[in-house]
């Protein structure tokens, strides 16, 4: 069962932290929960096409702070800040609370795990080989600084009979070692031939626990 447990969950409180940071108990929790999860559904249904990578959820008194990482920050913020304007009034809405609106750029998406998992999706949607997609997003990963990548595509490949799994691999993955930056994305094609699953594991070196927090907050107070 080793295989079966998320990198990022494996790696929680290590060299990763939560994407959604709060504290509340009882059913206060779960309602934030909840919202959590309608606030990320918004975004990703109001900007499909935004390059979103993940959305971070900070909250305090009566505020939802909300930061997106984003490839495209141009098509979430919109021509003088009409598309974030709208977003935030319906996070409002949504949220019955105060609601700010944090875009962050992505340097690089062709190392960006969950932005590669949708990139070959969309080719598979496109009918474009499952091989060559492949093929062509971990070169170029590993081209933009990746130390290595592997990719994974279930499903009934190229409309076979049955489902199969096809993997590619360029570099070193280490998927059990806990100091290991391993970035971690998941992505569906719909195609005439039913569902097929994509999975892309890219990995950054290595990190000594607490290396990232110390980063992170320093890069934030020098922001602000």
């Amino acid at each position: 069962m080793g295989r079966k447990v998320h990198p990022t969950g494996f790696r929680l409180g290590i060299t990763k932290e939560h994407k959604s940071r709060w504290f509340a108990t009882g059913h206060e929790y779960v309602n934030q929960l909840g919202e959590d999860r309608e606030i990320r559904a918004m975004i990703h249904r109001d900007a499909p096409r935004a390059g979103i990578s993940f959305i971070e959820i900070e909250r305090q008194p009566n505020q939802v702070h909300v930061i997106i990482n984003t490839a495209k920050p141009g098509i979430i913020i919109g021509r003088k800040g009409a598309n974030v304007n709208v977003l935030r009034v319906n996070l409002q809405e949504l949220t019955n609370k105060k609601v700010k609106i944090d875009v962050r750029e992505i340097d690089k998406p062709e190392t960006d795990a969950q932005l590669v998992s949708e990139n070959v999706a969309e080719q598979l949607e496109r009918r474009i080989s499952w091989k060559r997609a492949m093929k062509q997003a971990a070169g170029r990963a590993m081209r933009t600084g990746a130390e290595g990548v592997m990719i994974q595509v279930a499903g009934r490949l190229g409309g076979s009979e049955m489902g199969r799994v096809d993997t590619i691999r360029d570099g070193q993955v280490p998927r059990h070692t806990l100091r290991a930056e391993i970035d971690y994305g998941t992505a569906e094609a719909n195609t005439t031939y039913g569902v097929i699953g994509v999975k892309t594991w890219v990995y950054h070196g290595e990190v000594l626990p607490g290396e990232e927090y110390h980063a992170r907050y320093a890069e934030m107070a020098l922001n602000e």
